[in-house]
């Protein structure tokens, strides 16, 4: 007998359908082979596919409230639920079309809207490979509006290639290219001007070759910043909002005295491929010690389907 596996579309940093990052939710992947896990990423062809799971500890209960989840009027799903302190309500396995990832930002979001809305939680922790990912919901009504993430505060380093990356995109960066290690790797580029980050045409085959890591070329002042994130290795050739990027980038822009600490600045993203994206971030600390690290953003249910394997 087929499988039959659920799943929601939510399009995340954005409170417009069709804009912002695309991403599918497969709200009950225990029944999932696990061979199955990246050919259903690469079909569903968007920057990240989560698959969702009870947690690694946790009692199984009877959640009516799901069926928000899958908008389906009889079904009742099953969810493990932990309470908070315990660690994760939902365990979630993150791929992109090509590999499986410890951690990435807008599936984190995006999960937390489409599992925490039918639960009707004010906080929905995730747990993810690089640790258990706490989101605070904001609501008007029954119907979340906002998220905010306290993200892992990543280790950074030089970037050993600077000198070959910026030859190949023909830029020069205005602060030291750096980069940051939050499960995902992500390396950093100050340019002159908004302008010259919507300009770039980065040739994909030569930066696959040149480095796995995601490249992220940004601009702005004040609290209005604007990047671009690349990174065709993963599959992934231009991401329309990378929230595991912003997090580090909050972080870049701190410590190298372009914001303060505890200022919230929006990134804006994506418009290049037409899926226009708004992220916020703000970190908490000093430059000798990064105490606190947040993104936020909204998202949108678009659509919800099912496959039959």
């Amino acid at each position: 007998m087929p499988g039959t596996f659920r799943y929601v579309v939510v399009d995340v940093f954005t409170d417009k359908p069709l804009a912002g990052n695309q991403l599918a939710v497969f709200t009950d992947a225990r029944e999932i082979p696990e061979d199955m896990l990246q050919p259903l990423a690469r079909e569903m062809a968007f920057s990240e596919t989560v698959f969702v799971y009870p947690p690694t500890q946790g009692e199984q209960v009877s959640e009516k409230a799901l069926r928000g989840a899958l908008d389906r009027e009889n079904d009742v799903e099953t969810v493990s639920v932990l309470p908070p302190e315990a660690g994760g309500h939902a365990r979630i396995r993150i791929f992109t079309p090509a590999v499986e990832l410890p951690f990435a930002g807008h599936p984190v979001l995006g999960s937390a809207f489409v599992l925490g809305a039918p639960l009707q939680l004010v906080e929905i922790r995730l747990e993810t490979r690089s640790g258990v990912i706490p989101v605070t919901l904001e609501r008007e009504g029954a119907r979340i509006t906002f998220g905010r993430m306290q993200q892992p505060i990543p280790n950074w380093e030089p970037f050993e290639q600077a000198e070959e990356l910026q030859e190949l995109l023909g830029v020069r960066s205005q602060l030291p290219v750096e980069v940051y290690d939050l499960g995902p790797h992500h390396v950093f580029l100050e340019l002159g001007s908004k302008e010259e980050v919507a300009a770039l045409e980065p040739d994909l085959g030569a930066l696959g070759r040149l480095t796995q890591i995601g490249v992220n070329c940004f601009a702005g002042s004040g609290t209005s910043w604007k990047t671009r994130m690349f990174a065709p290795a993963s599959g992934v050739a231009e991401d329309p909002a990378t929230g595991s990027a912003c997090g580090p980038l909050g972080i870049h822009l701190a410590r190298h005295g372009r914001i303060e600490f505890g200022q919230e600045v929006e990134v804006s993203q994506g418009a290049e491929v037409g899926r226009p994206s708004m992220l916020y971030v703000r970190v908490d600390g000093s430059p000798d010690k990064i105490d606190r690290v947040e993104v936020g953003g909204s998202a949108v249910t678009v659509a919800r389907g099912e496959f039959r394997l």
